[in-house]
Order: structure tokens, then sequence, then C-alpha cells
């Protein structure tokens, strides 16, 4: 092999921490560009690591192993995932996987024998709307076909660099549908801003700039516009879009009131659930509403420093978001004296390597502070003691856009729209059997069935809603509206025609939680395998009712005892899909009394093989 004969010189790492300061939170960041330069973390990368950063090899080696997209196992010049999704499924991902496996002549997960590549599944890329997607040493490649896999394959074995492969095999479209009041039109960098700092009874930016330069310890005029932005916010009745529905004012100011030398804004782009992919789309076309949105909450609340904390499936995305930031920076809307003011705020970028339990706050704090990315407990908030125990914003990407938008147009203007309980207007990522898949923008409280009208999906038998830690509805559900008080949501529309068994639908959203369950808690770590292991009895035709209660009480007991979201929220589409697809189930059951899923008596046969013995009593 050739990790053996050949083990990489480390001069390339030698760069990468010198880049870096010495500080612990940086070992996520040294991890994934190590990973990209050796395509995995040699032991000697992990001394060199944990030397620099002052922190022992068994914590370097702790995150390796915790993250999926790390590996302490040499994965090839060219490592592929593929999207495991349900949608990815739908449209033959598995098919494809084994196809480009019989054309590189590799067995999946395993690194071909000259060291070339290696493929392998990943849980979902963030593509479903172009699916089956995958990545190629971290990029993504979307509308993956066999004649797509056959020019992958030659482009491999011809060892060309990824640099020269074609540009349309890395071809990501927005597929933004449909566009309402928050999206309609071209965003102006700098105008929310400006109309934040200019809040303030009659005072105007030109006023600031002078009270600042008169004294500027003052800082009398910017809290006052800061104030007024607040207001404006709190007149919005602007509510988190990751799904809590915490309203961002309340957010906002607790973290404002907390005394404290320092406090982050951190925007949460790990938008890991099977089915999202707004984000994505915000950070490639709305970068600067996103970034605004930040800035201004930094201004408000009174913090320097903003963090992006992205998934690296949209490692494709560095370049341009890099560039935005400079751009930015150049502008004087971010740096030291942001538009004359004397505010001070920046951004940094940080990167996630795969783990879904990032996109909870805490467990994203924690990975950010260079550890592994499991949750704290309940108390205290972020807002009270988050990153580096200091207060913290924690907004996704959409929150943000939308404050942005709110502190330009004013908080009243927001309210007008969406419902009494859920205002504004929330982006939908629609994936899966419909004709049109991509991102549509709707006030709250739009029905399904018109979600599924406009793009073109009225057939279906069934929408999953928030992906798969959401709630499964079947068409007599379709009139239901999506809003905070009724289908609550992420913004996720998976949608399942007639011709889709449901039954494995719920095998892949059992499996996917039982690989993402971080470990931290019994209940979460055992329940979710138990629930996968029962799944997959009931698939192989030895399930009975009792295996369905079984499913039944382990649900319950999960969402009762496990110690964050995931687990709690894990066994949603098991008890919808008993409860509405329970024939996609029964035809599955072959015996009405209980079937043993491992066998005994089988696996004996070798213990009698090597004792001579095969008499009646060798057997069970």
């Amino acid at each position: 092999m050739w990790r053996e004969e050949a083990p990489p010189a480390m001069d390339e790492l030698r760069g990468i921490l010198e880049s870096h300061e010495r500080d612990p939170g940086e070992l996520l960041q040294i991890l994934i560009k190590a990973q990209h330069a050796y395509h995995y973390i040699p032991d000697e990368a992990v001394a060199l690591i944990a030397d620099h950063l002052r922190v022992t090899r068994a914590h370097v080696r702790g995150l390796v192993g915790f993250y999926s997209f790390l590996s302490d196992t040499y994965l090839g010049e060219y490592v592929v995932y593929l999207s495991d999704n349900i949608t990815d499924r739908m449209q033959g991902s598995t098919g494809l996987a084994t196809y480009l496996c019989n054309r590189l002549n590799v067995t999946l997960g395993q690194t071909r024998q000259d060291g070339r590549v290696s493929v392998h599944f990943t849980s979902c890329t963030g593509m479903c709307d172009q699916g089956p997607a995958g990545l190629v040493n971290g990029v993504a490649v979307t509308r993956l076909t066999r004649l797509r896999m056959d020019l992958i394959a030659e482009l491999i074995n011809a060892r060309q660099p990824l640099d020269a492969w074609p540009r349309e095999l890395f071809l990501v479209e927005d597929n933004f549908r449909r566009s309402d009041v928050m999206f309609r039109r071209a965003f102006d960098p700098g105008a929310a801003l400006k109309a934040a700092m200019l809040r303030g009874g009659d005072e105007t930016l030109k006023e600031i700039q002078h009270e600042e330069s008169v004294d500027p310890s003052s800082g009398h005029a910017r809290r006052q516009g800061a104030d007024e932005t607040l207001k404006e916010l709190y007149r919005s009745d602007l509510r988190g879009r990751g799904g809590a529905g915490f309203k961002a004012a309340i957010k906002w100011e607790t973290c404002r009131d907390i005394s404290a030398l320092e406090r982050y804004v951190v925007c949460n782009a790990d938008e890991g659930e099977p089915g999202t992919f707004k984000d994505r789309v915000l950070l490639t076309t709305y970068t600067d509403v996103v970034f605004e949105g930040m800035t201004i909450c930094g201004y408000v609340i009174g913090a320097s420093r903003g963090i992006l904390y992205i998934r690296q499936e949209y490692w494709y995305l560095k370049s341009h978001l890099e560039a935005v930031l400079a751009r930015r920076r150049e502008a004087d809307l971010l740096g030291r004296n942001i538009l004359g003011s004397g505010f001070a705020f920046d951004i940094d970028i940080h990167w996630g390597a795969g783990a879904y339990i990032a996109g909870m706050e805490t467990a994203l704090i924690e990975s950010i502070e260079g550890r592994r990315a499991k949750p704290r407990k309940r108390w205290p908030l972020p807002v009270v003691a988050g990153l580096n125990r200091r207060p913290t914003v924690v907004n996704n990407v959409e929150t943000f856009a939308a404050a942005a938008n709110i502190a330009l147009k004013g908080g009243a203007w927001f309210a007008g729209h969406g419902t009494s309980h859920s205002a504004g207007t929330k982006l939908f990522c629609v994936s899966g059997d419909c004709e049109r898949p991509g991102i549509y923008e709707y006030p709250y409280g739009v029905s399904v069935r018109e979600v599924l009208r406009d793009c073109g999906g009225l057939d279906a038998q069934a929408v999953q809603i928030s992906g798969p830690s959401g709630v499964t509805i079947s068409r007599l559900e379709f009139d239901r509206n999506l809003a905070f008080e009724d289908l609550s949501t992420v913004g996720t529309c998976m949608i399942f025609g007639p011709q889709r068994d449901m039954f494995e639908v719920v095998r892949n959203f059992a499996h996917f939680f039982r690989h993402e369950s971080c470990g931290l808690c019994t209940p979460c770590r055992v329940g979710t395998s138990l629930l996968a292991a029962l799944v997959e009895k009931v698939a192989a035709g030895k399930g009975s009712p009792m295996d369905v209660a079984e499913v039944q009480r382990i649900s319950q007991l999960l969402k009762t005892t496990a110690h964050c979201g995931l687990g709690q929220t894990a066994p949603n589409h098991l008890i919808d899909s008993l409860l509405k697809f329970r024939g996609d189930w029964d035809k599955r059951m072959m015996t009405t009394e209980f079937v043993p899923a491992f066998d005994l008596d089988a696996a004996l046969h070798e213990a009698r093989q090597l004792t001579g013995r095969d008499d009646a009593l060798a057997h069970l």
C-alpha cells in the first residue's frame, strides 16, 4: 500500500500550522486542511498538530474518529462520496455507486490497491434538487448518470487533476423557482446597515460620525441606532428559521444585556438535515444579505466578531465566500471602522467536517472551539455563555437574511406578511417526486397542496416536512398549512409519489439517525441502533407484530429520555409511518409469531464442522 511504502512528507502541514495560531480552537480547521493535503491524517501529522496546539494526541485522534470527512486511513488520490439521501436513492444513487465501483475496479468503502481511489456513501450532500449527487475530493458533482460515471472513471484512471475536469460536472444550480417579498428584488450591499445606523430620531449617519469623532468613547449615537433597530426586530416578530421558532429579538436583547467583555455572532450554515439546501442558495446568490444580517446583529448586541460555520459539503463555495468578505472589507462594510462609525466587526469562516449533530447550536459551538460536536447541557443558554463561554447569538442563514431585510424595510413591513403567529415569508426546499424541484419562497401559512401544485407534485402520496426529524403527512393532510401554528418546519418538503414504498423511506431514515447519533447519551446511542436493527428485521421478512410494538416502545422511550433534539426527534418518522402507512409494514409480516432475527443454529455450523459432529444433539 502507498501509505506504508511512501509516508508523506510533512512540509505542507508545517506550512498549514504556521498559518494558524496555537489556539486549540483551530484544531478542526487544521485537520480539514491536512485531510485535503494527504487524504488522511497520518500519525506523523497527529504528532505535529498536537505539539503545535499543545494538546494531547488522543484529543487530536478523538476528532479524527468523530467527523465523517476525516480519516486515519489513507483514502486515495481521489475520494468519491455519493449522497445516500432517500431522494438520491429514488433517482438511482445505489445502482450508480455499484456501476462506478465496477468501472473503477474498487470495492465500496475500500481504497483501491494502487492507492488511486476510494468510493463511499455519505448522508446527504445538500443537492437534493439536482441529484443523484456526490463529492469528488470535497467538490460537489451533480446530476450523476452512467455517462457521467464513465467520464469520472476515465478521468480518475487517467489521473487527471480536478482542475482539468469538465466544468459541467461541477455545475450547481440555484433552482430558485418562486420568490416573494424577501428575495424579489436585488440587494444593495450596505443599505440595510446604513438604515440600521440611521435609526434613532433625527440623527443621521453624518451626525453619528461627528459625535464619534468628538468623543469616540461615547458610543451614544451608535447605541441609539442599535436600540431602534432592536425595536424594529421586535415589531417584525421574527422567529428563528431553524425550526425551534424562538423570537430573534429576545435572543439578541438577552445577549446584549449580559455583562461581558466580548460577545459573538455565529451563523449556523450546517444544514445537515436531508432534503435541506436553502443555505446553499442563500450563500451563493444572496451572500451579502446574510453577511449584512450578521453585521447588524453584531451592531445591535455589541459584538466585534462573527463566525460563519458552514458544512464541508459546500467547500466549492470557499473562494466565493472569501471574495465577498474581502469586497465588503474594501467597502468598509466589515473591519475596524464600519461606514466611518467606529463600529468594528469582522467575520471568519469555520468549516464543519461531516457531523449532522453540529447543526445543534451548542454542538456547533463545541465544534468551533475545536472539539467533538456534542451538545452541552441546556443551561446556561449560548446567549449567556456560548462561544468561549461568552454571550453568543446563534441564528441560521435564513434568519440573518430576514434580519437584514427588516433593518432595511422595517418591522411592520415584515410582520405584514405571513400569519398572526408566523410573521414573514419562508424558504422551502422542494425535492423528490415533482416536476420542478428547487427553492420556493412563500408567506407563512401556505398550504402543502399549493406548494405541490406549484412544483408539479400533486399526485404525491406523502410529503416529509422538515426532513427525517420532522412530520410525515399523507394526502389526507395536504390542506394543512406550513406555519408554526400548524406544520412547523425548517423548510423542507420531500415528496413521495404513489409508486414509492414508504417503508423504504423510513428504512433510510432509521439508518441515517443510527449513523448520526453522537453517542453522548445511552437512549440515543442504543435506541437509534435498536430501531434500525428492528427495521432491518422487518425488511428481511422476519418481523412480527411484536417487533412493531417494540419499535413503538423504543420510540417513545427515545422521545422522552434522549439528551438533545436529535434523539428526541429521531423516531418521528417511524411513529408517523406506522400510523399512516401501516400497510407498507404489514405486507412484510410473514407471520404473527415472533421470529428471532439471529439464526443461532446456523451460526453453530462452523463449530459442528470443526468438531466433526452433526448429530441431533449438535443442533438447537
